[in-house]
């Protein structure tokens, strides 16, 4: 089972920490404390597997977790894992009715944050007496973004658990005992890996008045590679944004005080290649389902050493390689550097970032209308005419899905599927704005 699984996730070998987490006695609880980007989620996912029993037809195991896009994550993660169990996801700013329409036929892993999961459980949307395995994902987030509350009474409600698991980014002094935690194995790889081992960092010397020209710069001489700037405030991150469209650079923007539907799909298209530059705050930096970062770019510096180590953490992940880029002050020197690194010379008269190859067409249906990926593929290549070739990453939401189609082509693809049907069905297919 386990090599299946692998083979369906595109993964040769578990890592050490993965390997001691599958490794961890079966009922025991279980802290799994490991830096970000080093494949926590597969540490709990495979031992929770290994739990699941088939005779079950109600929720056996349940994720908790601190941000919308972190569930999503999971979720994706444990379909790609082939099992043949249900799994469903919950939270804030998805359709409570199409929730609950899940909950009738219940998964066997549920998965949410706190405020939707506690929700459910007051309306008793689905039976808590066959859960026997807690996660607590990101648990030193849940608790930054003050969760304790909603997280003591979800564990309040599961009086048969027999295993808790808690993940964190972060070393834990105390953990509290709303979690029910007794007795733990620990596992601390923490000190095992140093953030980002395969990371270059960078400094960019800029007056104030120059840095916005200057990240410009930057950015063009970087080139169309995955890259996310960072930012303290939101401000900041429109600011940027406006300046960005004002030269005609594709990017997307994520922060949050975008609603939902604006932050998937700024995620969706970092994912598929419509755009490589993503404008953030520290949202972006913990739990998110994006590619390989090649570059970071610190145009404000965090506040805490903590919080620019999960920046730097979301390149240089596993065993790849990255840069990170601080825009700094003449004279200015963050406290927690002990030197400044290597200055990097920006071009005086530096190249426009050009357009990516991909675009992205939207689908008005999903799951929920029964489409999936073949049915889109079917249409496509098809009724749109195109090649294998022209045809990127597509992703299937419950009521619209969004294909990455070469951008010379997506024009084309659109007139031509204009008046097409999906399944029967005559469905709204538009390049994605």
């Amino acid at each position: 089972m386990l090599k299946q699984i692998l083979h369906n996730l595109k993964i040769d070998a578990l890592n050490e920490m993965q390997q001691a987490a599958l490794d961890a006695a079966e009922k025991q609880d279980l802290i799994l404390l490991s830096p970000t980007g080093s494949g926590k989620t597969l540490g709990f996912l495979l031992p929770l597997m290994r739990s699941l029993r088939t005779d079950i037809a109600s929720v056996q195991a349940m994720v908790i977790v601190p941000s919308r896009e972190l569930a999503l994550q999971i979720e994706q993660v444990f379909r790609a894992m082939g099992s043949g169990f249900k799994v469903n996801c919950c939270y804030g700013g998805h359709s409570v009715r199409i929730e609950t329409n899940n909950l009738s036929q219940p998964p066997a892993v549920l998965i949410g944050t706190p405020g939707r999961l506690a929700h459910h459980l007051r309306r008793k949307t689905f039976d808590t007496r066959t859960v026997r395995t807690l996660v607590l994902d990101e648990f030193d987030k849940a608790l930054e973004f003050g969760f304790q509350d909603d997280m003591a009474y979800i564990i309040n409600q599961l009086p048969f658990l027999e295993k808790r698991v808690l993940t964190s980014a972060t070393p834990m002094e105390e953990i509290p005992a709303f979690t029910g935690i007794d007795k733990p194995a620990t596992l601390d790889y923490l000190t095992h890996q140093p953030s980002a081992p395969n990371l270059k960092q960078k400094v960019v010397i800029t007056r104030a008045a120059d840095k916005l020209d200057t990240l410009l710069a930057l950015i063009g001489k970087i080139g169309n590679t995955p890259t996310l700037v960072f930012c303290n405030h939101r401000e900041a991150v429109e600011r940027i944004s406006d300046l960005l469209w004002d030269r005609e650079l594709t990017h997307g923007v994520f922060h949050g005080g975008m609603e939902q539907d604006d932050r998937e799909r700024a995620l969706l298209k970092f994912r598929n290649g419509s755009h490589c530059l993503l404008v953030t705050t520290d949202l972006a930096s913990r739990g998110l389902d994006i590619p390989e970062i090649e570059h970071i770019i610190h145009y404000q510096l965090p506040h805490t050493e903590e919080a620019f180590l999960h920046r730097n953490g979301r390149t240089a992940r596993m065993h790849a390689s990255g840069t990170s880029y601080l825009l700094l002050a003449p004279e200015e020197k963050p406290a927690y550097l002990t030197e400044l690194p290597e200055e990097e010379a920006i071009p005086e008269n530096p190249a426009l970032m050009p357009p990516t190859p991909w675009a992205t067409l939207y689908i008005a249906a999903g799951k929920k209308e029964k489409i999936n990926k073949v049915d889109i593929v079917g249409l496509l290549l098809k009724k749109g005419g195109l090649d294998k070739d022209d045809l990127g990453r597509i992703e299937v939401l419950d009521h619209s899905a969004y294909a990455a189609v070469k951008r010379d082509r997506i024009e084309h693809v659109v007139r031509q599927v204009r008046n097409e049907k999906i399944k029967g069905k005559k469905v709204n297919i538009k390049i994605s704005r």
